[in-house]
């Protein structure tokens, strides 16, 4: 059994002022395989004190000191990097193949590019008879999701002490197995203490506290649109700074001169990848008319080609969704896109008959779909794809665009230029064409209702911190 029954903080585990526990499900069998602490108000001040007790030395270190631990950090990380594996696939479910390539890749990645950036990073220049000082803004409180817990707690925390900043991580209650080998790599690592606190919890309890703490200066949060709105709010009465990455309904159009079989066979396995559990993922696939039944029939054969099951065996191509709240909420979803009579091609409800225990679904797909109906509209977060035909390019802008959210976008096409050209049109704040590889010093975050601010490469440094104008000679 997996124990995470104590805090870091101050450069301490610490037993946790009151005994709350959780159990931690395997998704993949529903087994219990361990028991979290959840915090409270006054867990969250201890830590927040520690980190404004360090904010003071730490933000004055040199770039040099900063550079030097993260240096440690990714080593220590590197040595650690098959065990964060296996804890993510235990407490999420993601394969283990995709565990060790991406899901615990990524965070090191994240790391390594941050170290980059600091490298050069303009703190400090003179225009004029201005001087112009790029400072921390102060304590963060860092708040993680579960279906990408190294990307997420990585892409904040690594910036975040690399701009001079002290921060209180609250990861997701459902993946404190990796958090806590992430945080045994910054103590080990030998950050100061005080410097990097962490405290399990969920976000009614842990998640306000920290949003409403006076002495936090920022709070950058990484989850559902409905949590950005409660931290917001929160926040608004001390006027802090909220960086929030939210949902998202992707809409990924395929232009009439792309290879429609392609284009399509790769849609279909971006928007299963990670069983759906990712907010750009491109959820809604516009086609061409003409081409929409060519598109149901290569999607259908795609679906029927993967391979849902055991995470830890060598075929499974998606596992389980993280938690059973997420189970109930897709298998929602696809009962009620059904009742309202979107055209159900592949899957649907229910469980894949060979798999009995475990939160695994059904990859579900979607044809005809108009962009009014709720599978086109609500983020689903499972593998669920809506395939919607559009007459030209300019519906097919007005369709992607017909959306609260706005984290990405995908476009295929065999003409570069005219792809850019219609990406400058679509209100999102990342657009992929042609499926690229991931680029770490992308910008990510969201237009309208999929948040504010940015994350990854030189963009991370932004929301952590102050500009202060020295003027005068």
């Amino acid at each position: 059994m997996k124990q995470c029954h104590q805090f870091y903080i101050n450069g301490q585990w610490v037993t946790p002022t009151k005994s709350k526990m959780m159990d931690i499900i395997n998704p993949a069998n529903e087994k219990v395989v361990g028991q979290v602490a959840l915090g409270t108000a006054l867990d969250v001040d201890l830590a927040v004190s520690s980190a404004k007790q360090a904010l003071n030395t730490w933000s004055q270190t040199s770039r040099e000191q900063r550079l030097a631990y993260l240096d440690r950090i990714i080593v220590l990380y590197k040595e650690r990097m098959g065990e964060m594996a296996k804890a993510i696939t235990t407490e999420m479910g993601a394969p283990m193949e995709m565990s060790v390539k991406e899901q615990a890749a990524v965070g090191i990645t994240h790391i390594k590019t941050t170290r980059k950036v600091l490298e050069t990073y303009l703190f400090e220049e003179t225009k004029g008879i201005t001087h112009i000082s790029k400072e921390a803004i102060g304590v963060c409180a860092l708040i993680t999701p579960w279906n990408w817990p190294m990307n997420q707690i990585a892409c904040k925390v690594a910036p975040a002490i690399a701009c001079g900043c002290t921060v209180v991580l609250k990861p997701s209650e459902f993946a404190p197995l990796s958090a806590q080998i992430f945080c045994q790599i910054i103590h080990d690592a030998g950050l100061p203490a005080g410097v990097f606190n962490m405290v399990y919890g969920d976000g009614p309890e842990v998640g306000t506290a920290l949003s409403s703490h006076p002495d936090v200066e920022m709070v950058s949060l990484t989850g559902s649109t409905r949590a950005g709105v409660s931290v917001s709010k929160v926040g608004a009465d001390t006027i802090k700074r909220v960086a929030l990455e939210l949902g998202g309904k992707s809409a990924n159009i395929i232009l009439e001169d792309a290879d429609i079989d392609a284009s399509v066979a790769s849609g279909v396995e971006s928007c299963f990848y990670n069983t759906g559990q990712s907010c750009d993922a491109p959820t809604r696939m516009l086609v061409p008319e003409k081409y929409h039944q060519r598109a149901v029939e290569v999607a259908i054969s795609v679906a029927q080609s993967t391979v849902v099951g055991d995470p830890n065996s060598p075929t499974t191509t998606i596992g389980p969704l993280s938690n059973k709240n997420q189970f109930e909420k897709v298998q929602n979803l696809i009962a009620q896109a059904i009742e309202q009579g979107s055209e159900l091609v592949f899957g649907g409800t229910g469980k894949p008959d060979n798999l009995k225990d475990g939160y695994y679904v059904k990859p579900t797909i979607f044809a005809n779909v108009t962009n009014d109906m709720l599978i086109a509209q609500q983020e689903v977060f499972g593998p669920v794809l809506a395939i919607i035909p559009y007459a030209d390019e300019d519906e097919a802008v007005e369709i992607a665009n017909d959306t609260p959210y706005g984290l990405a976008g995908y476009i295929q096409s065999n003409d570069i230029d005219k792809a850019r050209k219609i990406a400058s049109r679509i209100r999102a704040g990342t657009i992929y064409l042609n499926y690229p590889d991931f680029d770490p010093y992308a910008p990510f975050g969201g237009y309208k209702q999929s948040g504010n601010g940015r994350e990854w490469g030189h963009f991370a440094f932004d929301d952590f911190l102050e500009i202060k104008g020295i003027v005068g000679y």
